[in-house]
């Protein structure tokens, strides 16, 4: 049984498994679950700053400035001039991870077939609330980085 948190949304659920997705993963090519989850931002996202990974990820400067780094000499992200301010550096994608794909294929094959047991209405339901849960979170963690901050 779960508890009622904040919002009515409840508590002490079960772990949906990406951490251990993404564990496996990283064990099978030699990368890091931060490094195969800022990959994963980055190929979502697109290009950003480095402090705009930095807090996607919940990693302080240093921390970033390795991972980036660590990518950056594995081959899979360049750090280039914004074209849109030459001042500013943004992170680039520019490969992933050999053989990725196969990796999660078993995942993506046991996803796809749970979204396959809703009908097209309940779909649409859940990729509303998955997008708009994402963008919230987005905020959310911006705002306390900013209370953390303006704490500091």
């Amino acid at each position: 049984m779960s508890e009622q948190g904040q919002g009515g949304i409840a508590r002490n659920e079960p772990q949906c498994g990406s951490e251990q997705l993404i564990a496996a993963a990283g064990e099978y090519d030699r990368l890091g679950a931060t490094d195969l989850y800022a990959l994963n931002i980055l190929e979502l996202s697109g290009a950003m700053t480095p402090g705009e990974l930095g807090t996607r990820t919940g990693l302080t400067t240093g921390p970033t400035t390795r991972l980036i780094d660590r990518l950056e000499r594995a081959g899979y992200v360049r750090r280039a001039t914004d074209p849109g301010d030459r001042r500013k550096v943004i992170v680039e994608p520019i490969a992933q991870p050999a053989d990725l794909d196969t990796v999660l294929a078993p995942a993506r094959r046991k996803i796809g077939e749970i979204i396959g047991g809703y009908s097209p209405e309940q779909r649409e339901f859940l990729f509303d609330y998955f997008a708009r849960a994402a963008d919230a979170l987005q905020q959310a963690a911006g705002e306390i980085s900013s209370a953390g901050t303006s704490h500091g």
